[in-house]
């Protein structure tokens, strides 16, 4: 009865030794995944800010015109 015992956990042991290794291989792909998104963040921050410089340094150059100018005639 004693082995039966040391099988029954030996192999509970191995599962959860398995289960460990994919949560840590998953987690290992969910960092890279999330360090990825910060840098796309980061860049596209960076990007807002240059527009909004751009904006701010050249709102004379462009004059305002309303989506009712763009109009075809018939209507």
């Amino acid at each position: 009865m004693n082995t039966h015992f040391d099988d029954r956990t030996d192999t509970r042991l191995e599962n959860l030794e398995v289960k460990a290794s994919y949560a840590e291989d998953l987690m290992d792909r969910l960092n890279e995944v999330v360090v990825r998104q910060q840098r796309q963040i980061d860049w596209l921050l960076q990007q807002v800010a240059q527009l909004r410089q751009q904006g701010a340094a050249a709102p004379e150059q462009t004059p305002f015109r309303s989506l009712r100018d763009e109009l075809p005639p018939h209507y």
